[in-house]
């Protein structure tokens, strides 16, 4: 059972950048699919960004493509959430989520229900 942990939140001004860590101790963490969500003050969930179990594939949501990048090291059981160029909007409490592979499917990479595991999340705030 993965447990996951977030770092690397913090306060930056917006154009500034961030890099978050979602780090595991499960051995098997190359089996598993990772992605990123945020949740604003007052609103929702939302899907960030996703990265297949070797990272051969990525996804992104329309607010931060081009932006942010999600990448893995599995050698490590590490994956990154580099975020550039960042807005006031992007102000929000980040969620790293897992997946084992076998039972992912990436067509729904976007949807909460899609992820098992789930750390605690690290805040980002950006002020303008």
């Amino acid at each position: 059972q993965a447990q996951l942990a977030e770092s690397g939140g913090g306060l930056v001004q917006a154009g500034d950048s961030l890099r978050l860590s979602c780090t595991t101790s499960e051995r098997s963490f190359s089996f598993y699919a990772v992605a990123w969500f945020r949740q604003g003050p007052g609103k929702e969930r939302a899907f960030v960004a996703a990265i297949t179990r070797n990272g051969d594939e990525t996804y992104y949501s329309d607010s931060v493509k081009g932006r942010f990048s999600i990448s893995r090291d599995n050698a490590k059981r590490v994956a990154y959430l580099q975020m550039i160029s960042l807005k006031p909007e992007d102000t929000a409490i980040y969620y790293c989520a897992a997946e084992e592979s076998h039972l992912y499917d990436a067509k729904y990479h976007y949807r909460s229900d899609e992820y098992k595991y789930w750390g605690q999340g690290t805040q980002v705030t950006v002020s303008s």
